[in-house]
């Protein structure tokens, strides 16, 4: 058989290969799964997308007689190759191992609210070797998952999502504080698990309301939300002129 007949089948092979892995990537990521379920298959698609395009990669160059050959050489030498490769891929193959155990045991899953190294901020993506997490300010942590599984991490919404959306407005102390909680308490009378309270007295008086979110992105929206409101009900108590 010609040689470019055979170049021809291992392209052949190397894309059917990859079409599989994708189309195996499209049925997973296609079905509606819960949080922690979620987690596991983004982790179990990219291990099995890499390892169908591996084996069809070798499978494809294996078709080829002067690869075979070649491969012949190799396979004599290969405890010393595995050796050298083991050793410059080490801290990859940690990250590697400590993905799928955080996919298992799930420490952390895509959308919890975690704190780590001083930063808080939403877990966004959790690959084959690093953890992607969103902060506060909308930067980007890159956490290397060996370090991640090995760590301490704070994750405020491993066991429910539900979250308080919190707001602190001061006002002078010569306000009736009364008033102004008993104000405030009827504004947000219809939010879920809602409190008021005077939380500080020092130079101005500090009010704080809360309020039950189902989840960090509603706690974002009701927070902006309850400013305006609590902005317009002091007004109309007349704390602020």
């Amino acid at each position: 058989m010609p040689f470019w007949h055979r170049l021809v089948i291992a392209a052949a092979v190397f894309l059917v290969m990859t079409l599989l892995a994708r189309f195996i990537d499209w049925w997973l990521v296609r079905r509606p799964l819960p949080p922690e379920a979620v987690t596991r298959y983004r982790i179990l698609r990219r291990t099995i997308s890499a390892a169908i395009v591996v084996v069809g990669l070798f499978s494809a160059l294996l078709v080829i007689p002067e690869v075979r050959a070649v491969a012949g050489g190799l396979l004599a030498s290969s405890a010393v190759l595995g050796v050298i490769i083991g050793f410059a891929s080490q801290r990859t193959l940690g990250n590697f191992v400590a993905g799928l155990l955080i996919a298992i045991t799930q420490p952390i899953r895509l959308g919890d609210r975690v704190s780590y190294a001083g930063e808080e901020g939403v877990v966004e993506e959790i690959g084959l070797t690093y953890t992607f997490i969103r902060t506060q300010d909308q930067a980007r942590l890159i956490v290397p998952n060996e370090k991640l599984a090995s760590d301490t991490i704070r994750n405020s919404t491993i066991r429910s999502r539900e979250t308080f959306a919190e707001i602190s407005v001061p006002v002078p102390l010569s306000t009736d504080l009364g008033v102004a909680v008993d104000g405030l308490r009827e504004e947000v009378a219809a939010e879920r698990d809602a409190s008021v309270y005077v939380s500080g007295l020092d130079g101005n008086a500090t009010l704080t309301i809360r309020a039950a979110a189902p989840n960090e992105d509603a706690a974002q929206k009701l927070e902006r939300d309850l400013r305006v409101r609590v902005h317009g009900r002091l007004r109309a108590l007349g704390v602020w002129g």
